[in-house]
């Protein structure tokens, strides 16, 4: 049977709308051996204006009722993401979306809809993913959605690098924080689930043993790690952030400092890659998020790259780093229940069915190697998702790049195909 005859129960990869999941995609996943599936809701799917008062779309309700309902009978735990960098059009337009704290209330009703109608079933939630790029991408350098920056930086038409991912950064941190106390306040007790976030970093190696360097490779993580995970754990933004940024760093009021210190009872992880960090003069005349850490990030050391290549321009491998990320995690945070939400490698679509992905086992096979040893020394994992299940529409790449562990045929039907890795996994599971 066509892929396009089955009925469908997803048509989002975490947050793509361009790939239909099929109940015969859920089963294979029970018979690979799965038994969690992380998935995204649409904000707008559910909340056409964004807010209640634009009324609550019945539609989209009985959508991921379907697709929570067919996971559920097939002994697959849904984790939800709330949001995925996917605002709604109608709060961007009423008043500009996250560079504003009326955002906090709206994600919070949107969060409440979400655990009120699925609560009963979806034990394990998570409130943003990845929001480091969202703040950056979008407002730092204008690569993605609403495309803000500085005039003189790159191509948009309005914006400042130096000042909005700062405040969009604490206004995603404030919605996060607000949606966490409604579940805790009116549904943890009753519904016994989990509430969490996803932050992405790489791991960042000094490229030399100088204390510079050391230094700037303590930088980088506190300006794409520490800067979401330091509030969270402690109420407060990294010293190291405050000293750099100064005024131009929100700070917060005492009601939010009680908010959003503890707002987690789980963190989730994305990791695929890491760097090494060189230690730069700090730039004075036109700060920028990117600049104000002093550091600079490559992947070559000494004429040779941190790890293999893969597909996308960013993506090293390193599977150590995974280690290392997760023991900083440990040693500074407390120990934190952790969730690795995101792990892979992806390869170019050349237009040719390929199914022999060893790469891919490979990189597989040394991360979860790597993951075992933190875990023996006392980090707190408690699930490990692979990217991706299917291949997919992989941001401004498109269907460039596959991540899958299963082949989608875009020319014929968009027939599934597992590759090797998917059989892989299958053994591995079932040991």
């Amino acid at each position: 049977m066509k892929v396009q005859h089955m009925k469908v129960v997803e048509d989002q990869v975490y947050g793509t709308p361009l790939l239909i999941l099929t109940q015969e995609d859920v089963a294979m996943m029970k018979d690979i051996g799965f038994n969690a599936y992380r998935f995204s809701i649409s904000w707008s799917r559910l909340l056409p204006r964004g807010n209640l008062k634009g009324g609550i779309n019945q539609e989209g309700i009985s959508y991921y009722n379907n697709l929570i309902n067919e996971l559920v009978s097939n002994g697959q735990r849904p984790f939800i993401t709330l949001f995925h960098s996917d605002l709604p059009q109608a709060l961007e337009d009423e008043y500009g979306g996250f560079l504003s704290p009326k955002i906090e209330q709206d994600f919070a009703d949107y969060a409440e809809v979400c655990f009120r109608e699925f609560g009963d079933r979806v034990k394990h939630w998570i409130t943003l993913n990845e929001p480091v790029l969202y703040s950056t991408g979008g407002y730092g350098n204008g690569g993605s959605p609403p495309n803000r920056c500085s005039k003189w930086l790159a191509n948009c038409s309005t914006g400042d690098s130096s000042t909005e991912p700062y405040l969009v950064t604490h206004h995603l941190i404030l919605a996060h924080a607000a949606a966490v106390k409604v579940y805790r306040e009116k549904f943890k007790i009753s519904q016994k689930g989990q509430i969490g976030v996803t932050l992405n970093s790489a791991w960042v190696v000094p490229i030399s043993e100088s204390k510079a360097d050391e230094d700037a490779a303590s930088r980088s993580l506190a300006f794409m790690y520490d800067w979401f995970m330091e509030p969270l754990y402690s109420g407060t933004y990294p010293a190291v952030m405050v000293n750099k940024v100064g005024e131009r760093l929100p700070k917060f009021t005492r009601r939010q400092f009680l908010m959003v210190k503890g707002s987690f009872d789980f963190i989730g992880l994305n990791y695929y890659t890491s760097a090494y960090a060189v230690n730069t003069p700090c730039q004075h005349g036109k700060p920028t998020v990117f600049t104000d850490s002093c550091a600079r990030l490559t992947s070559v050391r000494n004429g040779l790259l941190i790890g293999p290549k893969a597909a996308s321009d960013w993506l090293y491998i390193y599977p150590r780093g995974i280690q290392d990320l997760l023991q900083y995690t440990k040693e500074k945070f407390n120990n934190p229940i952790i969730y690795i939400t995101e792990n892979g490698v992806d390869e170019v679509n050349d237009g040719k069915m390929s199914l022999d992905d060893k790469m891919r086992i490979d990189y597989f096979s040394h991360h979860l190697l790597y993951l075992q040893r933190a875990i023996r020394n006392g980090v707190r994992v408690k699930g490990y998702f692979a990217w991706s299940l299917l291949d997919n529409f992989e941001w401004n790449a498109g269907y460039s790049l596959r991540f899958g562990l299963v082949y989608v045929d875009y020319n014929n039907g968009l027939r599934r195909h597992r590759k090797r890795s998917a059989l892989w996994f299958k053994v591995f599971l079932h040991q």
